[in-house]
């Protein structure tokens, strides 16, 4: 990939990918489902939380599947129709710039989700054994566990790995990237994790 700090002329694509994926993945759809089913503000229920696991606490399982339907759906749509019609370099870096419009979306004082739903949409994108492989890695810890956010933890930090088998470095170094930003955004988690005061599946 070229060097970001290269001439202005040259590397304004790269800029831009990064721009229009982030503004692309800030669209909080669980926030948008969640109101116009008549819920209000979904910050104002559970963990506070715009993503699909807060909506669930709404008990509408219809509106949790179309959040991470949505939430994955823009980080594969950033990335897949980067790298399709612009190539690689731009499929990564809309993809990445997808995934931070999630966590951090501008249009609620950067206070998102915490982004798997879109992680597994950009790597569905790039590269879809690996995302086939995170989700088996979560389905296969949360049997064993009972725990959605340690069965996250767990695909994640194993994703960039694997993708050293499934992808290449690019997308390795990417994968990298969003699994340190998981784990930021599930700090609150890791703490209860620790405790013993993590809610497992299906409990309250």
């Amino acid at each position: 990939m070229p060097s970001l700090l290269g001439d202005f002329s040259n590397t304004w694509p790269y800029y831009a990918a990064a721009a229009i994926g982030y503004l692309l993945g800030s669209i909080p759809f669980g926030l948008i489902v969640t109101r116009l089913a008549g819920f209000g503000d979904i910050r104002g229920i559970g963990s506070g939380n715009i993503g699909a696991t807060n909506v669930l606490r709404t008990g509408r399982r219809d509106l949790t599947a179309l959040t991470l339907l949505l939430d994955g759906g823009k980080g594969f749509a950033a990335a897949w129709f980067g790298s399709r019609f612009y190539g690689p370099d731009i499929g990564v870096l809309a993809g990445g710039g997808a995934f931070l419009g999630h966590l951090f979306p501008v249009w609620l004082k950067f206070k998102g989700g915490k982004g798997f739903a879109t992680y597994l949409g950009v790597l569905l994108a790039l590269a879809w054994p690996l995302c086939i492989a995170a989700c088996l890695t979560w389905l296969f810890t949360a049997a064993l566990t009972r725990y959605s956010s340690f069965s996250t933890l767990n695909a994640a930090i194993h994703a960039p790995v694997l993708a050293l088998f499934f992808a290449d470095q690019q997308i390795a170094t990417l994968t990298g990237f969003m699994t340190v930003l998981i784990f930021v955004r599930h700090s609150a988690n890791i703490r209860r994790l620790l405790k013993g005061e993590e809610p497992a599946i299906g409990k309250s």
